[in-house]
């Protein structure tokens, strides 16, 4: 930390600043400057102005909807059993959430948005992710705000242009927080703007609001055990927030959960970009399988894992599909499938939505630049991939006996999904770990204050958004876009009613 004594002058004052403007950023602001007419906002954001909006900007755009508090409650209970949430801070959350709807119908009416009930690019009106574990009662529905992709962030991304007094800052980092060593209390914040170091007094608080680690390799190796992980969303999120927070005196929570809360979902990384894309689930044709170091099957492929966000039962517990311990991880397939079907999902992730990348619908162009390796027979492919080639052609045919069957016994495959892999020339890709969100960070009361070693909160400190998240272990489609709305609110009402400290 850096200490009052340190600082030789403030560079620019403000009332409140918020480092990160992704959606928990913007509903801080936005909730401030509504409550407060006097209150002065400062926004700053590390990426430029065309990369910003945090991993809210190129998600499914999914709200949770609930009408029952006492349900959402409970089935939030058990999905973080392993890792349980405070009980004050469960039941004043699930209030909240059931409060929520009619504050983001008004931020999409102002933002002359259209708020609906579905995904939006399904004809699914609600994802209950974990059904027996009481997803029924307490997910009324899904909803989102139009268009696709985007949306959510667009609407609140307006609406905190149409706020006079909320300024936003691009390109500048946080890079420490001004503190008395002895109480914690934070006076200000320490940035790096254009080259420079530049000192910014927060007159009542500082919200850490910088999202997660996923795009941090270092930190998935060493708070979740992954050799290998990329982002599906934002470049930015590398963890500066968990960093600054450990050093002002933070207690942390989340790290290492049962499981990675947002899924370890199937990707492709290719050279070309940082992030990976994310594979399709929804498909016209099935005539492929994965195979993994062994050259082996290893789970169902064509389950439809998205709606449990990759977990799949075992052993009792829904855990994360192996793709990360069953490393290098390839999807063979024919050319059917290469015909018939874009092998990513283009409204979501980083790369089509942010960096525009159309990945062209009958992967011909990926063929063409290598992304994809093409060959006219399987031991040809298996070579080309560094694989043994009797492994690959015994697994292949192994799978295909299978589909003649029309049953896959060891595992469980939909018949209907039973497509033999033999037409040739033949094709892989390699799968890579993708990471949706992380939820480690500071741990944090209900009013988002952040709380040190003792459990006392650190005084002008708060924390929203996937940083420091509530969700602890299994996460239900939508939860973290209206934690977000949630704690970001939170923040910008308490810290709305602090005096400014005086020197």
């Amino acid at each position: 930390m850096a200490s009052l004594q340190s600082v030789e002058r403030w560079d620019c004052e403000t009332d409140l600043l918020i480092a990160g403007f992704g959606l928990a950023g913007a509903c801080a602001a936005i909730e401030a400057h509504d409550l407060d007419p006097g209150c002065q906002i400062l926004v700053i954001e590390k990426l430029p102005r065309e990369m910003a909006g945090g991993n809210t900007r190129v998600s499914g755009q999914s709200l949770l909807i609930s009408r029952n508090a006492e349900a959402l409650a409970d089935y939030q209970r058990i999905m973080s059993s392993t890792n349980p949430v405070p009980e004050d801070m469960l039941q004043a959350w699930a209030k909240a959430m059931t409060e929520l709807e009619p504050w983001i119908q008004a931020r999409a009416a102002e933002a002359d948005a259209r708020y609906i009930k579905g995904t939006g690019f399904s004809e699914r009106e609600v994802v209950r992710e974990f059904p027996e574990l009481g997803a029924e009662q307490a997910v009324a529905y899904t909803a989102t705000i139009l268009p696709i992709p985007s949306g959510v962030w667009l609407a609140f991304d307006a609406n905190v242009a149409r706020r006079p007094r909320i300024q936003v800052q691009y390109e500048t980092k946080i890079v420490d927080l001004v503190q008395d060593p002895d109480t914690l209390e934070v006076f200000g914040a320490i940035v790096e703007q254009g080259g420079r170091r530049l000192c910014i007094r927060a007159r009542r608080a500082v919200v850490m609001a910088t999202g997660g680690f996923s795009a941090s390799p270092q930190m998935h190796r060493d708070y979740f055990g992954l050799a290998e992980a990329y982002p599906l969303g934002t470049p930015g999120n590398t963890g500066d927030g968990l960093r600054i927070l450990q050093k002002a005196g933070a207690d942390l929570w989340h790290l290492r959960n049962f499981g990675q809360s947002g899924g370890i979902w199937p990707g492709f990384k290719v050279p070309e970009f940082d992030a990976v894309f994310m594979r399709n689930f929804f498909w016209q044709t099935f005539s492929w399988i994965e195979i993994d170091a062994e050259s082996r099957r290893f789970y169902n492929e064509t389950a439809e894992l998205q709606l449990t966000h990759y977990k799949e039962k075992r052993h009792g517990h829904w855990v994360d599909t192996p793709h990360h311990r069953a490393a290098p991880v390839h999807m063979i397939f024919d050319e059917a499938t290469r015909a018939a079907n874009c092998l990513t999902i283009k409204v979501m992730s980083w790369n089509p939505v942010v960096h525009g990348y159309d990945w062209s619908d009958d992967n011909s162009a990926e063929v063409a630049r290598g992304w994809i390796v093409r060959a006219d027979t399987l031991a040809e492919l298996a070579l080309a991939i560094g694989r043994d080639p009797r492994a690959v052609e015994q697994e292949v045919a192994a799978y295909n006996a299978a589909c003649r069957s029309g049953c896959d016994v060891e595992f469980g495959r939909d018949p209907a999904t039973l497509q033999s892999l033999s037409e040739p020339p033949y094709y892989a890709i390699r799968v890579a770990p993708a990471i949706v969100c992380t939820s480690g960070g500071a741990r944090r009361n209900i009013e988002s204050e952040v709380l040190g070693h003792d459990g006392r909160r650190i005084p002008r400190l708060y924390e929203a958004g996937e940083l420091g998240s509530m969700v602890s272990n299994l996460y239900q489609n939508g939860t973290y876009h209206t934690a977000s709305i949630t704690s970001g609110r939170a923040a910008g009402r308490t810290r709305s009613r602090l005096a400014g400290w005086q020197t």
